[in-house]
């Protein structure tokens, strides 16, 4: 004979077991797209160097003249205080990467140091494509130029200045 509680435990049991395959399924299902995109590693060449020129300073007191080269190799001086000669060239580079990707590129202003005192500094702000589009995969790459504005005054140090920037690309 079983016992009153062993026979009820039994019908809970079933019940439970019967209460459970009887709910609606809750479950529902969806599809996703997944995509992954690869691109070649960016390889970033230096072409030649930035070249302001000579910058030949005219008498008197006077302030804010500019020297500009422009990405595209234009070279302005003004205003009538200074006269700019010699050869000047913009900073060239070449990056590679993959076909039709747009790169960032990123320049910081640069402190050029005058080579007879160091205390004497210049400041270029520099003129650079905010990104350029990958004409091709691999070589031979896509060339961009950089270049800049220095300002000077009537008290401006005779003497070099010299200065380096990192030059940074980077996928968009």
């Amino acid at each position: 004979m079983r016992s009153p509680i062993a026979f009820t435990l039994s019908v809970i049991v079933c019940l439970g077991a019967t209460l459970g395959e009887a709910r609606p399924a809750m479950a529902a299902t969806i599809t996703a797209s997944v995509n992954a995109s690869a691109n070649k590693p960016l390889v970033l060449s230096k072409l030649q160097d930035l070249d302001l020129g000579t910058v030949m300073l005219g008498p008197g007191v006077w302030s804010n003249a500019t020297v500009t080269i422009s990405q595209l190799g234009v070279r302005i001086c003004s205003p009538v205080n200074i006269t700019c000669s010699g050869a000047a060239q913009v900073a060239q580079y070449n990056v590679q990467g993959s076909n039709q990707q747009i790169v960032r590129i990123s320049v910081p202003n640069v402190v050029m140091t005058n080579q007879s005192d160091g205390s004497k500094t210049l400041t270029l702000t520099t003129d650079k494509p905010l990104a350029v589009i990958l004409t091709n995969s691999g070589a031979p790459g896509t060339d961009f130029s950089i270049g800049g504005t220095v300002i000077v005054d009537s008290t401006t140090a005779t003497g070099t200045y010299v200065g380096t920037f990192n030059v940074t690309a980077d996928y968009q």
